[in-house]
């Protein structure tokens, strides 16, 4: 079996050093053939993973965060080329959705005892996205994560304040499953897989195979009410507050008054104030397990967190 190894040397805050002779040691045991390779800029690894698929690679694995596998699963789509993915980055949310250990050596560990398993993507204008798209708050704060030199959970919660501090939300119509409806929102975001990151859940019980997306509008409320929001968030419960609304569908339009600030996995961008946007019902192998705990509220996040801090702590002893 033959692979392709994109490595994102920039991405989150710890070293790749290494990580390429780790990954091949540890899978070339169980008959993978690794070629290594760097991205150096964006769109890099789309290319990168292009070229995989045209020579017929069995598989592309990216190291990364969710920018990275972005880019690289844009090319695998629809192909017979798998996606497996070694989560570096500062939120991972498309492998902690499904299931895959944030530390690295379990991360590979994954590729080397599951099978791929078809999930969803989707489409926005065109564009592919794999975890969550967005517009208004949350596109904001993703612009501001991006312009900040550091990154990481606390660069990422400073950015989300300074933006709170002037953010206005917008108006905005959406047209699903046959309705459409006109109203001011703090933010809408169309979900994939059930969070931005960072175990932020955004749309908790998201399945990523179902062929639908859900999507969380947050409306717009005063101070207090909105930052309790960003708590139920973090717990789990956001589909029990008072300023959510949330729905599944196939297919949406999203209509605001202007061209602005939107985000796919993340990643900042501009788009056109009329948005369509699609699923595409399991047109991506991915290595991932195939059967994953039901998802519980304040359960399932203090798990996520007590792994992320137990993860930090064996880190902290293994520089010392």
């Amino acid at each position: 079996m033959k692979a392709r190894l994109i490595i994102n040397p920039i991405s989150g805050t710890a070293s790749k050093a290494g990580l390429d002779r780790y990954v091949t040691d540890a899978l070339s045991s169980c008959g993978w053939e690794i070629e290594v390779t760097y991205t150096q800029c964006h769109g890099d690894a789309t290319r990168l993973a292009a070229e995989a698929v045209e020579m017929g690679y069995d598989a592309v694995f990216a190291a990364g965060g969710d920018g990275t596998i972005n880019e690289t699963a844009d090319a695998l789509c629809g192909s017979e080329t798998s996606l497996g993915i070694i989560p570096c980055g500062s939120g991972n949310g498309l492998a902690r959705h499904l299931g895959i250990p944030i530390d690295i050596r379990e991360g590979v560990k994954v590729i080397h005892d599951e099978m791929p398993r078809s999930i969803d993507y989707a489409t926005v204008n065109g564009r592919k996205f794999f975890c969550t798209f967005g517009v208004g708050f949350d596109a904001a704060v993703s612009a501001a994560f991006a312009e900040k030199k550091r990154r990481g959970k606390l660069t990422y919660i400073q950015s989300t304040f300074e933006t709170y501090a002037h953010y206005e939300p917008e108006l905005y119509t959406i047209t699903a499953n046959g309705r459409r409806i006109t109203e001011k929102a703090f933010l809408v975001a169309v979900c994939n897989a059930s969070q931005y990151g960072n175990n932020a859940y955004i749309a908790p019980n998201a399945t990523i195979d179902d062929g639908l997306l859900d999507v969380t509008i947050i409306h717009a409320g005063n101070t207090l009410s909105t930052a309790l929001v960003g708590f139920d968030m973090l717990i789990g419960n956001i589909e029990k507050n008072v300023l959510i609304h949330t729905f599944r569908t196939p297919a949406i339009t999203i209509e605001r008054t202007h061209d602005g600030a939107a985000h796919l996995d993340g990643e900042p961008l501009v788009l056109d104030s009329h948005l369509e946007i699609s699923c595409h019902h399991r047109k991506l192998k991915v290595f991932a397990p195939e059967s994953q705990q039901a998802f519980k509220p304040i359960i399932t996040p203090a798990s996520a967190m007590l792994a992320d801090f137990k993860l930090a702590v064996n880190k902290l002893f293994q520089k010392g």
